[in-house]
């Protein structure tokens, strides 16, 4: 009798270890990615601290980037000195690590391009639309920002837009994900009017002769270091600089 009830509590035992383990796997699935996600605003984190710096501006913000983690850590250890060279435009970095097309809408819908005039706009998003769901077609990620865009024209109709194509990612151009951000990228340039909205390509800046990502400037193949902020910002100044000039002057 000993023995069958020592046995009884082990299998009670066990069940409880496989529903700590088993539940919270269970619940937290992620659904298949469809093409309406994509385009479907959905809320993120980190939006009311936006929506703070944004009021602590007081209006004084003239230059916006838009994006995820690429974009989101330039401000941080690895980007500081080259982002600093933005500093005289007053800029907003509105990056959040993780984040995809869905969530970047929902935020520009919900305060985060209110109370201030930009003069120029930097997106690049995307490449976790492309990295985190192997069903995302690039013509739903394609659709996403375009529809990014559509909401930056229509809360900033002032401010010029450079879109910049999606960057390289993985070892070799053959990445499974890799191929699909350079299908994205070619539908990029049809989103770009060259009078409001106008389209860069610096990838290959990033890349050798064999298109393979330089892992001194992308250690994990992903994130730029110090070495690839700079060369972003060399790439993409020039081109900032004009947008800058022909957006809103000060009275």
């Amino acid at each position: 009798m000993k023995l069958l009830h020592r046995i009884a509590i082990s299998i009670r035992q066990i069940i409880l270890l496989l529903s700590l383990f088993l539940v919270p796997l269970l619940t937290t699935a992620v659904a298949a990615r469809t093409e309406k996600d994509a385009v479907t605003p959905a809320p993120p984190g980190r939006h009311g601290g936006f929506i703070k710096q944004i009021a602590m501006a007081n209006g004084d913000i003239q230059f916006v980037l838009i994006g995820d983690s690429i974009t989101d850590f330039w401000t941080g250890k690895q980007g500081k000195d080259s982002f600093v060279e933005f500093a005289p435009w007053k800029p907003l970095n509105l990056g959040v690590s993780g984040e995809r097309t869905e969530s970047v809408l929902w935020r520009l819908l919900n305060g985060e391009l209110d109370g201030y005039k930009a003069k120029a706009v930097m997106i690049m998003i995307g490449t976790n639309n492309l990295g985190n769901a192997a069903e995302e077609k690039p013509e739903w990620v394609a659709a996403g920002i375009k529809k990014i865009i559509e909401v930056v024209r229509q809360k900033q109709p002032q401010a010029k837009i450079l879109l910049l194509a999606i960057f390289p990612r993985g070892a070799t151009p053959q990445d499974e994900v890799a191929q699909r951000v350079t299908q994205t990228n070619k539908l990029l340039p049809a989103l770009a009017d060259g009078k409001s909205v106008f389209f860069m390509d610096i990838g290959a800046q990033f890349s050798d002769e064999k298109g393979n990502l330089k892992k001194e400037l992308f250690p994990d193949y992903l994130h730029p270091n110090a070495d690839g902020y700079k060369l972003w910002l060399q790439a993409v100044k020039p081109k900032l600089d004009e947008l800058m000039k022909q957006g809103p002057q000060p009275l």
